[in-house]
């Protein structure tokens, strides 16, 4: 029988070692969790009764994760994005966006940054959003004479803020595993998504205002608005955007009154923006909006507005369906996820877009990354439940806890871990193996004692740190040397960007990541502002 100590030892070297023969991730972790079972236990003791035993723990674990009903929305959610790369709503987003910041200076990567928050607010898919990026942001850049780093840097940070940005799969995955609420991980995770990107986002405008020949203007197109007309026009846009949601609203709310649905009911929570009393607030936002656009800023100038917003009405609607499914308390994740590709399928079959050949070469890519994913989850929730059969543990908690280091030190131990693991395996690995081990001793520190300037609620303490895992994944995404997102732009790339090109690009919003992650560990009610 090994010692854990030595089995543990065993498990992180065998991990490496076959990773770097190139054996998958799920069929390293499920053979690795046999082995640990045989160094651990007598060979008699695991095949001598059938459906009891070590063994058949690891049936029950792999069997917990695979019968998940929230683990419905994954594939979902991917068909969504498949459906939204290959149809032309992304395309016509980026077309708007680049209208209202042309003349910006670094206004195409500041689209690009936009246009991922956007996506990743619609589906949460990093590699398809890198890919989608890398095909329509990096030519445009590179045709006009964008410094080259900057451009790949711009694209991969940027694309892998799917991540953060609800509704992120690596959320949902880490409230399948720790049974945490994922709709209280989605509205944590707003604030530090979006504080990234605008941390992007600043870096871009102060970086090639410094420098301005790292973002050359485009030509000016002859008879395109300038200065304050654009302006305008622009306000026109979000002013005609606000009547539409506001009357799309205010119907809401006069159904449920007329149907009844939101009569006040003692101990039932009233519907988000449908009560009777919420009638007043839309009705008068639907004016002051119609105000705005035909009297302020004038009918002719909010239509040709419109005309050249139109493209990020359909994000809109898509983004509203599933976000407003969750937050309106109308459907759970799995349903929102199917809601969305719903509204995607619907919106493409009204722009004429969507045949055959694209929903199955959607249904194809979709059953290609499930199937990674979950033989994924059955190899590392093997692993999992077998090191946790030998006590794995309870002795890495007490390794940890051994060396007497204070609160904050045990948590940057666990983030340096976090950062290095997240250099050589794929983050679904790194949730079910490592975050049963870590959790538990997070949740035993003492809570006045996390953060450097503010403390937090113990009750949220997994919470908190399920935003500060997704913020270290973000730094994973582009760590060398196998940062998936590399390898995402590279497959679309032109051939003489190599990849330590595209790596070299990185390392600027590397700082930025860590910068993010730095914030979120020193302040803490950042993330639980909302909640």
């Amino acid at each position: 029988m090994v010692d854990i100590g030595t089995l543990s030892l065993i498990i992180l070297l065998g991990m490496f070692a076959l990773l770097a023969i190139g054996m998958p991730l799920g069929f390293a972790s499920a053979f690795l969790a046999v082995v640990t079972l045989l160094l651990k236990f007598d060979v008699d003791i695991l095949f001598r009764t059938f459906g009891q035993g070590p063994l058949s723990v690891l049936g029950q674990a792999v069997y917990r994760q695979m019968t998940n009903y929230v683990l419905i929305s994954i594939p979902l959610f991917i068909f969504m994005a498949a459906l939204l790369e290959r149809s032309g709503i992304a395309k016509d987003m980026y077309s708007s966006l680049n209208v209202w910041l042309s003349r910006t200076r670094g206004g195409i990567a500041i689209v690009t940054s936009i246009m991922a928050v956007i996506m990743a607010a619609m589906s949460g898919i990093i590699g398809g959003e890198v890919v989608l990026l890398g095909l329509i942001a990096l030519p445009q850049m590179l045709r006009l004479g964008y410094n080259q780093n900057l451009a790949i840097g711009t694209i991969c940070a940027s694309g892998s803020l799917g991540t953060m940005i609800p509704p992120s799969i690596v959320l949902i995955f880490y409230g399948l595993v720790t049974e945490t609420s994922i709709k209280a991980l989605f509205t944590a995770s707003f604030l530090p998504g979006f504080m990234l990107a605008t941390f992007f986002i600043t870096y871009i405008i102060v970086r090639t205002n410094l420098n301005p020949s790292l973002a050359p203007l485009p030509e000016p197109v002859p008879g395109e608005p300038e200065g304050n007309e654009k302006r305008l026009m622009f306000l026109g846009f979000l002013a005609k955007t606000g009547m539409w949601i506001a009357g799309v609203l205010t119907g809401r709310a006069l159904f449920f009154t007329v149907t009844g649905d939101n009569a006040v009911v003692e101990n039932t929570d009233p519907i988000p923006l449908g009560m009777v009393a919420d009638l007043p607030y839309l009705a008068g936002a639907l004016v002051v909006f119609a105000i705005i656009a035909y009297v302020i800023v004038g009918k002719k100038r909010t239509d040709a507005g419109w005309e050249m917003g139109k493209g990020l009405v359909a994000p809109i609607i898509v983004i509203g369906v599933v976000m407003g499914s969750i937050y309106g308390g109308i459907t759970g994740i799995t349903e929102a996820a199917g809601m969305g590709v719903i509204a995607v399928f619907v919106i493409g079959l009204l722009r004429r877009e969507m045949n055959f050949e694209i929903v199955w070469d959607a249904l194809v890519r979709t059953l290609r990354s499930t199937g990674t994913i979950i033989w994924v989850t059955i190899g590392a929730s093997a692993l999992a439940a077998a090191y946790t059969l030998v006590g794995g543990p309870t002795y890495v908690a007490n390794l940890i806890v051994g060396y007497d280091l204070p609160t904050m030190g045990v948590i940057l131990v666990m983030m340096l871990i976090f950062l290095i693991m997240g250099m050589f395996m794929d983050w679904i690995g790194i949730v079910l193996l490592i975050m049963p081990v870590f959790l538990p001793i997070v949740i035993r520190l003492p809570a006045e004692e996390i953060g450097f300037f503010a403390s937090i609620d113990p009750r949220l303490i997994p919470i908190w740190f399920g935003v500060v895992f997704c913020m270290n994944m973000q730094v994973s995404f582009l760590s060398p040397p196998f940062g998936p997102a590399a390898f995402y732009l590279k497959s679309v790339a032109p051939a003489h960007i190599s990849l330590t090109d595209i790596f070299k690009g990185f390392l600027p919003f590397i700082a930025l990541q860590l910068l993010a992650l730095a914030v979120l560990l020193a302040y803490p009610p950042i993330v639980t502002v909302f909640l």
